[in-house]
């Protein structure tokens, strides 16, 4: 072999490695990953049970039967983000506080509702959630994780974190044979969606808009048709494919389960 095809040869097993080491560099870059820690205050609402946060601006009905427990807060608006954030995963640890308990411990919630502004109240004297406030309202049993409950109001560092879920995406369809509305529950990675598409088995892919919430819709005939879904995160702008989540027979107020999820 010559100098010149030897030097040609490099160039391809050069051009072979880059070309590997891009892909995995993507691959690896599909993961979402911890954000920086920020500074923040955290309240709580409801009692032990958690029965008053059931329900909620993300529209996760109850939240032991959508997988997320007890282990949830309610966002301020700066955080909420027109519920673009719901689903979203952080961390939140007690700091700086006499009422933390001992090394400082941390907890992960999933953001499964909205804590309103109060303007009858001064943003630092009760009106914790007003803009541009950045608070967290958790439910009680994941409050007490990180103090003691008798504080009322704790500051707290946070950052956003990967959802780990088990299993993939779950979703909860309510409408009618002319109007479907989905919610998305058990999102995996960033926690969050940016937009979705439906394709039914006759048809393209049909855009849907955000209602509020988790919520997505689609003004189409679309009963009888086997359904599939395409979801782009609002974190990461990854999109995923969840194909043939449902079958041609599905109906509102079913829940039906994909293998498919961010990571």
């Amino acid at each position: 072999m010559g100098p010149i095809s030897s030097f040609w040869s490099f160039k391809k097993l050069f051009a072979i490695v880059f070309v590997v080491f891009a892909i995995s560099g993507e691959f690896v870059a599909g993961y979402y990953r911890p954000s920086p820690w920020r500074y923040a205050h955290a309240t709580f609402y409801g009692d032990e049970t958690g029965s008053e946060t059931m329900g909620g601006a993300c529209g996760y009905g109850n939240l032991f039967n959508s997988g997320y427990g007890l282990n949830t807060a309610a966002l301020s608006t700066t955080l909420f983000k027109d519920g673009y954030a719901c689903g979203q995963c952080f961390q939140i640890m007690c700091v700086q506080s006499k009422h933390c308990y001992y090394g400082n411990p941390s907890t992960v919630v999933t953001a499964t509702n909205l804590c309103p502004p109060n303007w009858y109240q001064d943003s630092n004297n009760g009106g914790w959630c007003n803009p541009p406030r950045t608070h967290f309202d958790m439910a009680k049993p994941a409050f007490m994780k990180l103090a003691n409950w008798k504080a009322g109001i704790i500051p707290v560092s946070y950052r956003r974190v990967p959802c780990k879920r088990s299993g993939g995406m779950r979703f909860q369809f309510q409408g009618n044979a002319y109007w479907l509305l989905i919610f998305v529950m058990n999102v995996g990675g960033a926690g969050d969606i940016k937009s979705m598409a439906v394709k039914g088995s006759r048809t393209n892919w049909i855009s849907m808009s955000h209602n509020w919430g988790a919520s997505y819709q689609a003004f189409s005939s679309l009963y009888g048709q086997s359904l599939s879904f395409r979801i782009t995160s609002y974190t990461t702008g990854e999109t995923v494919y969840a194909w043939n989540v449902a079958p041609s027979n599905w109906n509102a107020g079913k829940t039906y389960n994909s293998y498919t999820n961010f990571r």
